[in-house]
């Protein structure tokens, strides 16, 4: 076997463990998410899955990482290229409840379930999904600023509090699809989006339809 074909074939392992990981840990809790449970998982040895990681903490920040990925795919990038302020602002949003909808992960939103586990547990692993989320929330505030500074939303609108209710609003869709399965869960939460934005909820669903599908 060439080196070329060791390193791509160990990268390519190295993906696959990672696809099973953030599916588990979607599923059953990032700290669950053990060397041996994902071996099993992948049917490999615990050296196996160790080689590529060194350590339980390693493994969780890949895990991170790699659903910070997904996200990005599923949610952020359906919203590039869209104009800057109320559009971007519909986009994201329409995204982010499509994402959950389709149930792009069998746990539903990564994050969410990520952050209930380690919003109190100082360390590595707890700060880097708290810095994604950052990130993300002030790209929200960011559009929800620029929004009120075209006019498309109210002059004096609070960006921190506009946000603290969208993300809300997402958080009720993720705990009604994954505890109740509701499947009328999204469209309540696109008119929940409607009325908080002051935004047709046919303007979210077109969005859907025509970037997301």
């Amino acid at each position: 076997m060439s080196p070329r074909r060791s390193v791509a074939e160990a990268r390519q392992t190295r993906a696959e463990i990672l696809a099973s990981g953030v599916r588990l840990a979607s599923a059953e809790g990032l700290e669950g998410l053990t060397i041996g449970r994902l071996a099993s998982a992948m049917n490999m040895s615990k050296s196996g899955v160790l080689g590529h990681f060194g350590s339980k903490e390693e493994l969780q920040l890949a895990v991170v990482d790699a659903a910070a990925d997904i996200f990005t795919r599923e949610v952020a990038d359906k919203a590039r290229g869209v104009e800057a302020g109320l559009p971007k602002l519909l986009a994201m949003c329409a995204a982010w409840v499509s994402y959950l909808e389709r149930r792009v992960l069998p746990g539903g939103c990564f994050f969410t379930a990520a952050a209930c586990e380690f919003d109190d547990r100082p360390g590595r692993v707890r700060n880097a999904i708290a810095g994604l989320a950052t990130v993300w929330n002030r790209d929200l505030y960011r559009q929800t600023r620029t929004a009120a500074a075209a006019g498309d939303l109210p002059a004096d609108t609070d960006a921190d509090q506009f946000v603290f209710e969208i993300s809300g609003v997402i958080l009720a869709l993720n705990n009604a699809l994954q505890l109740h399965r509701d499947r009328m869960a999204p469209g309540r939460a696109r008119r929940a989006l409607s009325r908080l934005i002051g935004y047709p909820v046919a303007a979210l669903t077109l969005l859907m339809t025509l970037r997301l599908a």
